[in-house]
């Protein structure tokens, strides 16, 4: 029940954070009670819609693969311009190469 304790004040920092939180995680190496589990996702409608979720490594890396995978675009666009922006920082060229061929995968992938 370790992380029953850590869940109990959350909706109340949920509810005091300056913008909406829409996910909350908990990422642990211990094994999640199903019981604990549950409760945690309780809060979704008491916190006016944010999930509370309690995930073990393996699935917390899906769900960043997942999101990541969601706004790759972004992403791949705010790193392009911050790399392209500098031409004579400390990034390697092949760094920047390697950026572009990245995005012209990511791309051709969609």
């Amino acid at each position: 029940m370790y992380l029953n304790s850590l869940i109990r004040p959350r909706p109340h920092a949920i509810a005091r954070a300056p913008k909406q939180i829409h996910n909350y995680l908990f990422v642990t190496t211990d094994v999640i009670d199903p019981i604990v589990a549950d409760y945690a996702a309780t809060f979704y409608e008491k916190t006016d819609k944010t999930e509370i979720a309690i995930l073990d490594c393996i699935r917390f890396l899906r769900h960043f693969l997942h999101l990541f995978h969601r706004i790759r675009a972004d992403y791949l666009d705010a790193y392009q311009i911050l790399v392209l922006a500098e031409p004579d920082s400390t990034v390697k060229q092949t760094l920047k190469e390697g950026s572009l061929a990245l995005r012209q995968t990511a791309e051709s992938g969609e």
